[in-house]
């Protein structure tokens, strides 16, 4: 298999696994679909570490595939190879993507799908699909100005230029920058604690703000509320308003 699931204390990896670049072809898309939807069920799955290997994470799609692809195959394929990294995005829960290497093109549109992204000291990210003379296919486009600006998507987008983790770390497009050898350890670090977390509070949160950067400050406000009001009916509510009153703050013990 391309890509496997692999759960280890509430932590789901998805692992991209098509030596020697993770070159993202058509088979590799539909299973990150297939798997991210699983991810979103398993209930033993509460978050999610997106890896693909000590040396890269995805250099991008497969060129060799995509070359033989005129524009009718394309036009029905690029809704695929949009949803297949929807998938991703969609997943209920925290999502951090553990970036080794190269991230470019399709890669670089797969990390932008998670919550958080820790970086290798020596990866590098880009979005080079102009030096093909196209443009960002599986998000980037949408994705990159909504977490770095359009400015400075646009200067990415535009020359096809690729970031050092430094760079990458200084626009906003990584959010930590680790030695190479603890990229993994450092994500599934991260990914464990929130996995011990409210995990419906922390679907809250993560639709709530991710519905209010794609909509009005009303629409926004309007979905914060109701969920707020909603988790007053979990267990979780309970647990922790019982234990800060009993215990004092950030003792509570989540199922």
């Amino acid at each position: 298999m391309t890509v496997t699931l692999e759960v280890s204390a509430g932590v789901g990896t998805l692992r991209l696994d098509r030596p020697p670049m993770n070159a993202l072809d058509v088979a590799t898309q539909d299973r990150i679909k297939e798997l991210a939807g699983e991810a979103a069920r398993r209930e033993d799955v509460r978050a999610v570490v997106i890896y693909g290997g000590e040396k890269v994470f995805a250099a991008g799609a497969d060129i060799k595939e995509m070359q033989n692809m005129d524009h009718a195959a394309m036009v029905l394929r690029s809704r695929d190879l949009q949803d297949s990294f929807t998938a991703v995005a969609r997943i209920p829960k925290p999502v951090v993507a553990a970036v080794t290497g190269y991230a470019l093109g399709g890669g670089c549109e797969l990390a932008l799908c998670a919550d958080y992204r820790i970086a290798a000291d020596n990866a590098k990210l880009g979005q080079p699909e102009i030096l093909l003379g196209l443009i960002p296919g599986a998000g980037g486009t949408q994705r990159l100005p909504r977490l770095i600006g359009p400015s400075k998507a646009k200067d990415l987008i535009f020359t096809g230029r690729m970031v050092k983790a430094d760079e990458a770390l200084a626009i906003g497009l990584v959010d930590r920058v680790v030695p190479a050898a603890d990229v993994y350890t450092e994500a599934h670090a991260w990914a464990a604690k929130l996995a011990q977390g409210p995990a419906i509070a922390l679907r809250a949160a993560k639709e709530a703000i991710d519905t209010g950067v794609e909509t009005d400050l009303e629409t926004g406000l309007a979905v914060e509320r109701n969920w707020f009001a909603g988790l007053f009916a979990t267990e979780d509510r309970e647990r922790g308003m019982r234990s800060f009153v009993e215990e004092g703050p950030g003792k509570a013990k989540f199922l």
